[in-house]
């Protein structure tokens, strides 16, 4: 039940081509940057994993974290609610030069959509994007003279997600708003990968506390000093 992970690249070695990654994080809040650049120095190195599905809040910002896997070309498609960042030129370069494909989900929906891949819930109705493009050969039903329109679950090959603790046995917790999107992913997919900012032992975090539990982990990395994206953004990082 150990599943602790002594580095980076051992961590993510269950990372393929053509998978599906959900990464956790709203903005810089909570997203895992040393797992995100440890897949970039990979696929740089190796060409692999590339023509990667990511699911996130966002397509990125500067050229850190999903901008620089986007960058390096590894993204085939994005599933997000915000595609343009303060900086999103590495998305937008792609997009418009048809590089990349987007599938853009209302954040809630996008939410929902997650929760109820990992609750085992294949479809849902909601009142969001009817009347719009988005719910454009989508089924709508009428449920107390209000039309709905039904969207699927979401689910992944892997999980990428920042905590700021964890136990030898993957349970977790995370530091307030950087929980955002982790717990639901965890749930939502078939591998999950961690970095924890701290590694203890089982039974040092207090049932009560644990956010997501270790059945639904499959990876932790401890990574003690993590680095946040909007201080990268800052320092100008490349």
């Amino acid at each position: 039940m150990n599943k602790i992970y002594a580095g980076l690249e051992e961590a993510l070695d269950a990372v393929e081509d053509g998978m599906s990654v959900m990464i956790g994080g709203f903005g810089g809040a909570g997203a895992p940057i040393e797992l995100i650049h440890a897949l970039v120095d990979r696929y740089k190195k190796t060409g692999s994993p590339g023509n990667l599905t990511v699911v996130n809040n966002n397509a990125g910002n500067g050229a850190v974290g999903i901008a620089a896997m986007i960058y390096a070309g590894m993204v085939a498609k994005m599933v997000c609610s915000f595609p343009r960042s303060s900086d999103p030129k590495a998305f937008t370069d792609k997009y418009l030069a048809g590089e990349i494909e987007l599938e853009l989900v209302p954040q809630g929906t996008l939410a929902e959509r997650i929760r109820a891949g990992g609750a085992g819930i294949p479809a849902f109705y909601t009142p969001t994007s009817y009347g719009t493009q988005l719910a454009e050969g989508k089924p709508v039903e009428e449920f107390e003279g209000r039309p709905y329109v039904r969207e699927r679950w979401l689910k992944a090959d892997v999980a990428l997600i920042k905590a700021e603790l964890a136990d030898r046995k993957g349970n977790l917790t995370y530091r307030k708003a950087a929980r955002n999107f982790s717990p639901l992913m965890a749930m939502a997919a078939a591998t999950t990968i961690v970095q924890a900012s701290r590694v203890v032992e089982p039974g040092e975090i207090d049932p009560e506390a644990v956010i997501t539990p270790g059945i639904f982990v499959d990876r932790v990395v401890e990574v003690s000093e993590p680095k946040q994206e909007e201080a990268l953004l800052r320092e100008g990082a490349k």
